[in-house]
């Protein structure tokens, strides 16, 4: 007791051990903040996002922090609803009338939006109704945008992707209607409205929304199906480090019993121990989950199970047997099995704790090299696809060819976030070993 008390002393000599111990739960309290703030079922709803789930977040858009970092004001997401203008209504005979909805908006940005959209829908529909759409920028200039167009009870009017409207502009909608005519590489700020005429039968009720999607959106942005990513950064900590401390007790516990007890009772139990330990070492880890995800499943949980097996005998195991050896030779081991102790309590009750300080730095130090495992294999498409990880951020920003793009948030924050994972349990892993290894402690 007294020489854990000396040695618990001694980490205040350690500031690299503070600040690992700082960056350390920091992580572990955003870890549980997603556990807490959105469920499990939620987090998985989210991520496979359902339809209509998303759609009103735009596309690739980056986190809002990068506007600091720019002299332009980015565009955010402007969604603008009927409430939020005017609506008329004049009978045209025959139970007919004519609806106006006017959807006015202020643009303030420096850029131009990323999409225009507009939904459309009539309650009470009982064929089709006949809509027109027209757009008046700031200068007051009325552009049509659509006209005498049939449209169902729901309807979508993509203004970005209408490419008779992008001849006619010279250029993408969303740019053109906005630039400025004295300098078209920037965008017109002032007052722009939308209006949308239809021609309706009495009972039947207009709603109409535009959608003007900005270049930021969230603190974390969103990926190509316009998912907001800082669910998977938030989620992808629990089940990270949820998958990290379960192989580094799975693997590493299990190697530091098994090595003592090959070493306690050595002869034929030692030798099939070290035999494993050599098979275990000639095997391609890597390439085994590899195949086994392409050929059996890719369940995290499945995997992890596998990753266990192959590391129950791994290398560590030598190492804690020399230490072993060493500490079986200590007088006391004598002393106690002259008093009667079994073989099984002299490993759980003297040999296993004499060397347990030396398993909790390789244990805190193994697990970021599991979770960069499981990281790993999301990147190379072996990742859980229903589960939202740092490495299926990666794979999904590698696949859409994020870093062509430009889009270098997609990659950098999860890389972030695994780095930290890393640092932090180096720092405090190496500054323990430091403590608890005698060849390491300096005076």
């Amino acid at each position: 007791m007294h020489n854990w008390l000396r040695r618990i002393k001694e980490l205040r000599r350690y500031p690299s051990l503070a600040a690992g111990l700082i960056l350390m739960l920091l992580l572990v309290a955003m870890a549980l903040y997603p556990v807490v703030a959105i469920p499990y079922s939620e987090a998985i709803l989210l991520w496979r996002g359902g339809p209509g789930m998303w759609e009103d977040n735009p596309k690739t858009a980056q986190p809002v922090w990068t506007d600091w970092f720019t002299s332009d004001r980015l565009p955010r997401t402007i969604i603008v609803t009927r409430d939020d203008g005017t609506m008329t209504a004049e009978p045209i005979g025959d139970d007919m009338k004519q609806v106006e909805i006017v959807l006015p908006f202020r643009y303030d940005y420096d850029r131009f939006p990323s999409e225009l959209t507009l939904r459309t829908g009539v309650a009470g529909l009982e064929d089709f109704a006949v809509i027109s759409v027209y757009w008046r920028s700031s200068t007051g200039e009325l552009i049509t945008l659509q006209e005498n167009r049939r449209i169902s009870a729901s309807y979508t009017y993509r203004i970005s992707q209408d490419a008779d409207l992008r001849n006619r502009l010279q250029g993408l909608p969303h740019r053109m209607l906005f630039v400025d005519p004295q300098n078209r590489e920037v965008s017109l700020k002032g007052d722009y409205e939308l209006i949308v005429n239809a021609e309706l039968r009495e009972g039947e009720e207009l709603d109409a929304t535009l959608l003007a999607y900005g270049q930021i959106h969230g603190p974390a942005g969103t990926d190509h199906r316009r998912r907001d990513l800082m669910v998977a950064l938030l989620w992808g900590a629990p089940i990270g480090l949820l998958f990290g401390v379960l192989a580094a007790i799975g693997a590493q516990v299990s190697t530091f019993i098994l090595g003592g007890i090959g070493t306690w009772f050595g002869g034929k139990t030692d030798a099939v121990f070290q035999r494993l330990v050599e098979l275990t070492m000639i095997l391609p880890m890597l390439p085994i989950l590899i195949v086994f995800g392409h050929f059996y499943t890719t369940s995290i949980w499945v995997m992890l199970g596998l990753i266990i097996a192959l590391n129950v005998f791994s290398a560590s195991m030598k190492v804690y047997r020399a230490m072993f050896l060493q500490a079986k030779e200590a007088p006391y081991f004598e002393a106690a099995q002259a008093y009667g102790a079994g073989s099984w309590r002299m490993i759980f009750r003297y040999l296993l704790p004499r060397l347990l300080p030396v398993l909790l730095p390789q244990f805190v130090l193994v697990i970021p090299s599991f979770v960069f495992l499981e990281a790993s294999l999301a990147v190379l498409g072996l990742g859980d696809p229903s589960l939202p990880t740092w490495g299926k951020i990666i794979y999904d920003a590698r696949a859409n060819d994020a870093l062509l793009l430009g889009q270098y948030y997609w990659v950098l924050q999860p890389a972030a976030l695994l780095m930290w994972t890393g640092i932090s349990f180096a720092l405090v892993g190496y500054t323990l070993d430091r403590i608890f290894n005698p060849r390491l402690r300096t005076v």
